[in-house]
């Protein structure tokens, strides 16, 4: 019986961790990237890398699983426009990045044109989870799913696999993830901030440690900031600024458009935009914990910056006039229907 196979495209920091953890679960794991995180750690799992994509695309089995490990926006586009052409019907993408959920569908849908399978996979756990077990929720149609689940099932932890619901779900799902988050994190580090200022002799690291055993607020951004602390005592040498690429933003769009009223969520993202122009005590806390959880740099990052600005391509989806005829579709960034196949 053939070994389960996985074709990676982004051996970065998340690529890497997962196309570990496949290695470890006996997948056979086929990867290329224009900068790859740990190669030698990469070989010492027998992990193949290769050149460039076709090289990863003509070592995989049909129908093939290929994970994109890019950056929201136009790049997934470029990717997409450059695999295509090299790819059978039947074989399935999987964008394993936080692509904004509306983008995702209409990739999706455009893609089904041509009969190759579109993925949308909202991950959490960081790489730590990448690596040794991740939380994974995906969108996508049955029979797209079906082809990814077993593999999605390997790489997670128990419980830790769930089809959300069809195209855009998963991201859809991760988006709004990562707007409670951003609320926590905001209530953590204000809490963080009352605590320094009180006339108690505080000692952080054993109270953090208390309330990650058995407290309501208990959990891993609380066991993050008690590690945080024992890492950076004061935490005076860690920067206030606290970047992000967007996605919150996203969440807070999505309240307006819907009418939902979000104001934690809300409030969270101003003090995003309040981090990078301040020295408060609170954001350095959440610094902390972000870079605990998923390896966020501390300080400004010129890459993320971009990001949150291009992440959201605004893709549409064709939408019929009322006497039935076709409405014209926003010119996608890329026409998969005009790439020539093999």
């Amino acid at each position: 019986m053939n070994k389960m196979q996985l074709g990676i495209i982004g051996l970065g920091k998340m690529g890497s961790s997962i196309a570990l953890n496949a290695a470890d679960h006996g997948i056979e794991v086929i990867g290329t990237s224009q900068k790859i995180h740990d190669p030698q750690a990469l070989e010492k799992a027998s992990v193949q890398i290769v050149d460039d994509i076709p090289a990863v695309i003509s070592k995989l089995r049909s129908p093939r699983v290929i994970f994109l490990h890019v950056p929201a926006g136009p790049v997934v586009d470029t990717v997409i426009e450059s695999i295509v052409p090299l790819l059978e019907k039947g074989d399935v993408l999987v964008d394993a990045g936080n692509s904004h959920f509306k983008d995702s569908a209409v990739r999706q849908a455009r893609l089904a044109e041509i009969k190759i399978g579109f993925i949308d996979c909202g991950s959490s756990g960081g790489a730590g989870g990448a690596r040794t077990g991740g939380c994974f929720m995906i969108g996508g149609t049955f029979s797209d799913v079906a082809k990814v689940e077993p593999l999605l099932r390997a790489l997670s932890v128990s419980e830790g696999y769930l089809h959300a619901g069809p195209p855009g779900a998963g991201h859809y799902v991760k988006l709004i993830h990562n707007a409670i988050e951003f609320g926590m994190l905001q209530a953590i580090g204000e809490g963080v901030a009352l605590l320094k200022s009180s006339d108690y002799p505080i000692d952080f690291p054993a109270l953090f440690h208390n309330w990650a055993h058995g407290s309501v607020i208990r959990g891993w951004l609380v066991e993050l900031m008690e590690r945080g602390f024992r890492e950076n005592p004061d935490l005076e040498k860690i920067p206030s600024h606290v970047e992000d690429t967007g996605e919150v933003s996203w969440a807070v769009q999505e309240a307006l458009n819907r009418e939902v009223s979000t104001p934690v969520i809300s409030a969270a993202v101003q003090e995003l935009f309040a981090s990078r122009d301040s020295k408060q005590f609170s954001h350095r806390a959440i610094a902390v914990m972000r870079h605990g959880f998923g390896g966020h740099p501390y300080g400004h990052d010129a890459g993320i910056a971009q990001e949150r600005r291009t992440g959201q391509v605004g893709l549409t989806q064709a939408r019929p006039h009322s006497d039935g005829s076709a409405a014209k579709v926003n010119a996608p960034a890329v026409d998969f229907n005009q790439i020539k196949r093999r």
